[in-house]
């Protein structure tokens, strides 16, 4: 047999050869890598807010991020990227399997220190099992000045979500005021027109509801007197809240379950406007002022600016249950 030397099959080598063949042969065979799986990402927001065709949120407020994989491998780990204006934040997220096993999730929560485009962006970098793949979304963060459009539309909207009489006019005024102080009312926190920010993330996160008493009334109106709010409802859903100023301790409003038996549209010479009468010349009407405690002569008083929309909702013959005891200090 003709024998290599050393330096010959250090050369073959080099070259990638296989410097005896015959030997080769009855080696075991290397398994062929498996090619690693593709897949594709997506990004959901789940407390954030679609508004004029732009997802927002306000900012310091935690948002609440997930996302979907169209394929799940074991230890897979993908980076997520949040960067507002100077500031970036990098999470290192486990993905785990969704029912059935072929899917993958994660989740974060992101907080945007200052307002701006919020620019979110999730990555894996090609493993032996996993290729190489990205997804990203963005979300507007806004201010909470409430000469912001944007915010007062946003406020705006979430006060209507919870039913509060609220024109969608994205300008912050006086009917905006109307509805934050009934919310405040709602919530027993006094009746304050401004949104402190731990009562502005109780609105974004949906907090109170006026709790429906009577609902086999069909549509009718619920005041509670405790809270100095009144209620549209149409059996047990609530279709409008006003804040209202009922009777002063001396003329205090009648309780008692009654119904609008006459309806009067305008104003009448003592300056009740668009009244709904329901007992004894007792009405639900607009005037001014209605101040934010007790001070009508036994009437449920609406600021001026809710008295239409409350009118020409109600009819005649309409329930109208009145209950709970005033407190002059709401």
């Amino acid at each position: 047999m003709r024998r290599l030397s050393l330096s010959a099959i250090a050369a073959a080598a080099a070259l990638g050869l296989s410097a005896a063949p015959a030997l080769a042969s009855s080696a075991p065979k290397q398994s062929t890598p498996k090619t690693a799986a593709k897949a594709t990402a997506r990004i959901y927001l789940h407390n954030a807010f679609f508004l004029a065709n732009r997802t927002v949120d306000v900012a310091h407020r935690a948002i609440l991020i997930s996302g979907w994989l169209s394929h799940f491998e074991p230890n897979q780990m993908v980076t997520l990227t949040a960067r507002v204006g100077h500031h970036t934040r990098t999470l290192r997220l486990r993905v785990r399997p969704n029912q059935g096993g072929k899917t993958g999730r994660f989740g974060a929560a992101i907080k945007a220190p200052e307002p701006g485009i919020l620019h979110l962006r999730v990555a894996h970098k090609a493993s032996p099992k996993l290729a190489a793949f990205s997804a990203g979304r963005g979300v507007d963060i806004i201010s909470e000045a409430t000469s912001d459009p944007l915010f007062a539309k946003l406020v705006q909207q979430r006060l209507l979500a919870l039913h509060f009489y609220m024109p969608q006019s994205g300008v912050w005024g006086l009917q905006t005021e109307l509805a934050v102080e009934a919310y405040h009312r709602l919530l027993g926190r006094g009746t304050s027109s401004t949104l402190d920010p731990t009562t502005l993330g109780d609105l974004l996160d949906g907090k109170g509801r006026f709790i429906v008493r009577f609902p086999q009334n069909g549509r009718h109106a619920e005041g509670d007197l405790s809270l100095q709010l009144i209620a549209l409802i149409d059996g047990s859903k609530v279709e409008n809240i006003y804040p209202i100023s009922s009777g002063k301790p001396t003329t205090p409003t009648i309780l008692g379950d009654y119904r609008v038996y006459e309806r009067t549209p305008g104003y009448l010479p003592d300056g009740m406007y668009y009244s709904d009468f329901f007992i004894r010349g007792y009405a639900i009407h607009g005037y001014d002022p209605a101040p934010n405690y007790p001070a009508s002569h036994g009437c449920m008083r609406l600021p001026i600016s809710d008295a239409i929309s409350a009118f020409n909702w109600l009819a005649l013959g309409d329930w109208v249950d009145v209950y709970g005891t005033p407190n002059e200090s709401i």
